[in-house]
This record gives structure tokens, sequence and C-alpha cells, in this order.
């Protein structure tokens, strides 16, 4: 069985609590590999050997910084298959999914090759007599990134790569369920020529990342993953004076308008639901089409559809549609949801619960489900799934189906499927959540732009990626400079000739 290691001053290191995780093929449910998990004291003299590396590499001017961005990315074009494998195995997405994970990634370190443009100040020349003032962006230090499980790739990426371009030093706590592509990207880092120590990989549970909240040497923290841990480390961080940017849960609805083209509609609801089955921040879980009508059209679309789907390991196949959840206890969790669904009254239209595939039985895999008439005081309609389930609200107005997206406590995504444009226009306008498609279902924005939510979908006030990650991983100095211009006069400074 395989040893993972954790990623110390550019090489990979065991561990030394003694503490130790299993990381588990989703696909066929055996450990396939074990994970060391810092203490806390572990994790402590990690963040000082990378407090040791960072003045050097924040001293590197920006174009230097930049180009070991270029080189990552030609060694990721390099190694996208090997890490694509390792991605899916892990998780258990399909291949094409692990290597939408990684491209996704990608592409934020190809906007970090602008880093030069992206860190330049700002200047005024005789802002007063003899006076000018010019501003600074400066790296914060020494950052942690707390990563989820769902996108082992991109989301390490997302904020690794805009903090190390900025100057500071990065200590990755990625998930304990598929750490080995964050180790992997550590090592292309620094062949792509990042100096050994700016870049660390520590591998733990709650330990590790209070220790990261509480140590002082750690300036700013970035997580992705679940509200309630979210709202913890959000709040722990900036009371410990750092700063923060936390994303959590979302439930995102698609409004289905009566005059959308239904097979369009369907097609983006079996996609943006089912897809990397259902563990997406960015999944439509709700649809909410407005009339009777239109969602008795919509459900005889979306059921043939969704039988169709082919659910098996990522080793049958491109033309798998998605595979296992990443563990045991998710899928638990999701078909406990689904029972709590029957019993609240929701119509389940189709029924997986029983699903099973020969010679995986022993694997995480859950089967697509598709309810009808879930109510909003429905638990599955409460909760983030986080599964293959879609769950259909009937909406009897336009009114009523914003309302239903606008009054949810989550707000990271929604869309709406329409041929008019007024609505989408009025929809796009009013909505009150962070990312909005107009005919898009999963309306990711691209690097270039900013990523996140609001309400209980995000903690901060700095997005990911595109130029927020730039301002979130510096700070701003100031300077208001004057250089007195004396005569000489005897060999000494007149001052006199400064009045």
């Amino acid at each position: 069985m395989q040893e993972l290691t954790h990623f110390i001053d550019g090489a990979m290191t065991k561990g030394t609590s003694g503490r130790f995780s299993d990381v588990f093929n989703p696909a066929t449910g055996e450990v396939q590999a074990k994970l060391p998990i810092a203490s806390g004291d572990e994790t402590d003299d990690v963040v000082a050997r990378a407090a040791a590396a960072q003045p050097a590499w924040a001293a590197m001017n920006p174009q230097r910084r930049a180009r070991v961005m270029m080189a990552m990315v030609h060694l990721m074009h390099r190694d996208m298959g090997k890490l694509a494998e390792a991605l899916s195995r892990e998780h258990g997405k399909t291949i094409p999914d692990a290597k939408g994970d990684l491209q996704r990634g990608l592409e934020v370190i190809e906007y970090c090759i602008g880093a030069p443009q992206m860190l330049k100040g700002e200047y005024t020349d005789d802002a007063g007599p003899g006076i000018d003032i010019y501003s600074m962006k400066q790296p914060l230090g020494v950052v942690a990134a707390v990563m989820p499980f769902n996108f082992p790739a991109m989301m390490p990426l997302w904020h690794v790569g805009p903090a190390l371009v900025c100057g500071n030093a990065v200590v990755l706590k990625p998930s304990e369920r598929d750490p080995s592509v964050p180790l992997m990207l550590a090592e292309l880092f620094v062949e792509a020529g990042l100096p050994k120590g700016v870049f660390q990989v520590v591998n733990g549970d709650k330990e590790a990342v209070d220790a990261l909240l509480d140590n002082d040497t750690i300036q700013g923290v970035s997580f992705v993953g679940s509200t309630p841990i979210a709202q913890y480390i959000y709040a722990r961080a900036t009371a410990n004076g750092k700063r923060a940017q936390c994303f959590g849960g979302a439930k995102n609805h698609l409004i289905v308008m009566p005059d959308a083209d239904m097979d369009q509609a369907a097609d983006a609801l079996v996609g943006a639901g089912f897809g990397a089955a259902g563990e997406r921040c960015m999944a439509i879980s709700v649809a909410v089409p407005v009339g009777d009508e239109t969602a008795d059209r919509l459900i005889e679309k979306l059921v043939p559809r969704i039988e169709k789907l082919r659910v098996a390991p990522y080793t049958d196949g491109d033309d798998v549609d998605f595979g296992p959840v990443v563990t045991a206890e998710a899928k638990r969790r999701i078909l406990g949801l689904i029972d709590k669904g029957v019993e609240e009254g929701a119509e389940l239209v189709v029924d997986n619960r029983n699903f099973s595939l020969q010679g995986y039985e022993n694997g995480f895999f859950v089967g697509p489900h598709l309810f009808d008439r879930v109510t909003p005081d429905m638990e599955i309609y409460k909760q983030e799934i986080f599964g293959p389930v879609l769950s259909t609200v009937r909406a009897g107005s336009y009114e009523e189906a914003i309302g239903l997206a606008m009054d949810h406590e989550y707000g990271n995504g929604t869309a709406i499927y329409t041929r008019d444009g007024d609505t989408a226009r009025d929809f796009a306008h009013r909505i009150n959540i962070g990312m909005v498609g107009v005919n898009v279902p999963i309306p990711v924005p691209l690097a270039y732009h900013t990523f996140g939510g609001w309400k209980k979908s995000m903690f901060g006030d700095l997005n990911q990626h595109g130029p927020d990650s730039f301002k979130f991983y510096t700070r701003t100095k100031t300077v208001t400079s004057r250089w007195p211009s004396g005569i000489k006069e005897g060999g000494e400074f007149n001052f006199k000739a400064m009045d």
C-alpha cells in the first residue's frame, strides 16, 4: 500500500506525528493509500520554513515570478494525462471531468502570467509643492490555503497561483480524501523554477487547520468547503487578525420560463445537476419551472435523459457520465436525504436508491435521482445534498420563482432559461446571488473575472481569482515623498531657498 507524504522545502517528506488517514478508491471502497496527518507542532514548523523562504521570493521582480507561471503552464500540459488519472483514482471523477478540473485551474495560472501588470502601483506627480505620492503592492508574507475534496486541482491552483505570483509563500492544506494531485502540483512548481520552501503542502485535519489559524506568521487564509466550516475558519482567522476569504455551500436554482427551449433546458439541467456526481458547489440542484404546464413538459424531457445516464468507474472509458461519490459517509448522507424527501412528501420520479454496479458493490456509487413537487419546507430543498439529486420546485409565476432563489440562505450561483431579453435582464439585475447565468447552467466566470457567492455562500470581502485575487494577496503601501532642493553656498545647503 502506498504511503503518501507532505511536501516540505521542495521534497516529499514523511510525517512525524505517527497519525495517518486512509485514502480510499471510491469505485471499490478499498483503502489505496495512507496519508500522514500533521500535528500542530509539525504545522508550525512548516510555516516557519515557509517564512524563511519568502523574503527572497518576494524580492524577485514580478516578471521573473511570472516566468515560473509560464513554465508551470507547459509542465501541466505535459503531465495532463498523469495528473488526470491520479485525480480520478482518488476522487472518482471521470477522466474528462478530471481534465476539466485541471484545465480550469490552469487558466488561473495563465492569468497569473500577467502579474507585472496587475501589481503596478499608482503615481501622482506634484501632488503638492515638490511632493510626489505613489503606492506599492506588496505581498502579505506567508498565507494558508485550506482546500476541499471536490476540485483537488482547480481549487488549490485558484489560490496558490495568485498568492505565489504576488510574492507570498503558501502553506497548502489539501483535502485528506484526495491529496495526491496537490502534492504532484507542488513538485511541478519546483520544476518550473519556484524556490524550495516557498510552497509547502501539509496534510492534516482540524489540528493542523487550527494551528494555521492561530499561527501569528500566517497573514491570510483562504478556505473552500461547507458553510459551517467556512464560518468557523473566518471567525477564528479574523479574530487572530488575519485576512480571510471563506467560501461555503450552495443551493443553486435554475428557473425555466414557459418560453424556454425545453430541450436545451433539460440538457442543461442534466449536465449541471449530475455531472461529477453533483459534487460541485456550482451544481444546479433545484429546477424551478414556471407554471404546471412548463413543469410537466420539463419532467417529460428530463426523465429519459436521466435514465440514460451511465454511472461507472472512470476506468470504463470516456462515455461514463459520472462515477462514485467520494466516501461511504457521503453516500450514506445522500441516500438518507433522499429517504427524507420521500418521507416529507416529495415525488421521487427517478428512483435509484437500490443502484448497484456489478463488480463494484462496495464502491460509493449513487445513481441519479429526480424529485418533483418539492416544497421549500423540505430538507432536500434546504440542505446542500452534494450528490446526484435534482429537485423540482414548481412555481406559479416568475415572481414566485425568483423569490425562491432570493429567499434561500445560500447565494452562490443561479440561472434562468428564457427567450425573453427583458425577463433575463430583470433577473440578472434583481437576483441577490453572486454568479448568474442566462441560458448558461453553470455560470462560472473565466479566470480574468472573479468567482464568489453572496449570503451564506461567502464570508469576506474579496473573491477568488481575477483582479480580486491580487487585491487579497497583497497590501498597499502609499509613500508621500518630498526631496528638498536647497542651493549650495560655500559647500552648505541654504535651506532658506526651500521657503
